[in-house]
């Protein structure tokens, strides 16, 4: 999850997250439109073959999606699609947290009891999250390695290999 205007850092932060998500063998799944973090870590997942990327649109079939979304889902909710990108995914990620409707995905996440990583998190939005943790699991990390690491490693979601 991310900001549809987010800072290069975040950027940069969510091609590599994508990158490594997908060669990991997980899906990517996120609001699906073609600007900042949605189109970025599509972008990165697209670039290892064989990746799958999810876009949950929040307009109908006539709204702009990401060239690099596989499966598009068209809501026609608006903002309300926040709680099904939250409820569709074993773990959110928010790569940076540089707005609202960011900020509303990791507080659903939260409530709902997902597994939710701060990556490189401002100062005030870590001690924002910090004091609403619900039922879920805050993490933060600095880099988006540490994110595929943490999801290995302490969440316990294994690399999907083919056989």
């Amino acid at each position: 999850m991310g900001a549809s205007e987010p800072g290069s850092r975040a950027l940069e932060a969510a091609y590599r997250l994508g990158e490594l998500v997908a060669g990991a063998g997980w899906a990517v799944l996120t609001g699906g439109r073609p600007v900042g973090v949605m189109e970025a870590v599509c972008a990165g997942a697209k670039s290892v073959p064989g990746s799958l990327t999810i876009g949950i649109l929040p307009t109908g079939p006539d709204g702009p999606v990401s060239g690099h979304v596989d499966v598009a889902v068209f809501t026609g909710v608006g903002d309300a699609r926040n709680a099904i990108n939250v409820l569709s995914s074993d773990v959110v990620v928010a790569c940076g947290v540089e707005g609202p409707g960011t900020a509303s995905e990791v507080a659903l996440a939260l409530k709902a009891g997902r597994p939710t990583v701060l990556l490189a998190p401002t100062p005030a939005a870590s001690a924002f999250f910090r004091t609403m943790v619900g039922r879920g699991k805050l993490h933060e990390v600095e880099t988006p390695e540490a994110v595929t690491a943490l999801i290995e490693e302490q969440l316990s979601i294994p690399r999907w290999r083919a056989v």
